[in-house]
């Protein structure tokens, strides 16, 4: 008898063994962590370095003195078609961490509506060494072409923001909103049909070429290595740690996650040994 009671004890352990290997990879990973709140947190201590470290602001100012290194390259150099560099704004040149610390501190994320109510005060600062440099690009005659995912209802504010810091604004056209595509790639290409585009600056790989565009995490790493010799020549890059094409691809861009599935992916992602 004991041992019959043995042997249905141990078929009951490989049932349920059983059952809980076929549990697909997604859900147990929801359920095998503690709930951390990484999605938060994480913006909050993001915001923190980026307020507060002097070691961002001195990347910062690496990357536009090196930005004005190469621009003084190409200025020597003759052309056939007028210089132009083309940016984008979000933390390449304007500081929104202030906007994610008031959301997470209301236990909320990023959402349009009260994006745009941000955008609409025109507040954001600039980034240590953003207004010399895009002023020096104006004063040596270059045409800066801010190429923005911002929509054309934040245009308002985004001139408002940029006129209060003194950001070149040469032409009402260099002001490049998001229409219908998220990608960059054909306004820049538009672009370049009448300006010779001697610097990309931005914080996101798409800010830079359309190789980048919705591209898996292992792709995006493939796709900087072969474009290694660009970046601090032709591709200058601000360092974002709060939000970015990073983040996405690592969730192979399906936005519908709740808070909890991606807290416990992010969690079970990072590993503590090589």
């Amino acid at each position: 008898m004991k041992n019959f009671k043995f042997i249905i004890a141990n078929c009951l352990f490989v049932l349920v063994l059983s059952c809980k290997t076929a549990v697909p990879v997604s859900k147990v990973s929801v359920q095998d962590s503690p709930y951390q709140n990484l999605g938060r947190d994480g913006k909050i201590y993001a915001a923190f370095y980026q307020q507060r470290a002097a070691e961002y602001q001195a990347l910062c100012l690496q990357a536009y003195n090196i930005a004005r290194l190469r621009l003084d390259e190409a200025l020597v150099q003759k052309s056939e078609k007028p210089l132009a560099i083309v940016s984008d704004i979000d933390e390449t040149f304007l500081d929104n961490s202030y906007y994610a610390v008031e959301r997470s501190k209301m236990g909320k994320g990023y959402d349009q509506t009260t994006w745009e109510e941000w955008t609409a005060k025109g507040i954001a600062k600039p980034l240590t060494g953003s207004q010399e440099f895009y002023q020096y690009a104006a004063e040596k005659g270059v045409q800066v072409f801010y190429v923005t995912n911002r929509l054309e209802q934040e245009r308002a504010g985004t001139v408002k923001n940029l006129k209060k810091y003194n950001f070149p604004l040469q032409n009402d056209t260099n002001l490049i909103l998001r229409s219908k595509e998220s990608s960059k790639e054909n306004r820049r290409v538009d672009i370049a049909k009448n300006y010779n585009i001697v610097l990309l600056l931005g914080d996101n790989l798409s800010d830079f070429s359309g190789i980048f565009d919705k591209k898996t995490e292992t792709e995006r790493s493939a796709a900087v290595k072969n474009s290694a010799k660009d970046f601090g020549k032709k591709f200058i890059i601000i360092p974002n740690v709060g939000y970015g094409d990073w983040e996405s691809s690592f969730y192979h861009y399906k936005y519908d996650y709740t808070d909890q599935q991606k807290d416990s992916m992010m969690y079970n992602a990072v590993k503590t040994a090589p």
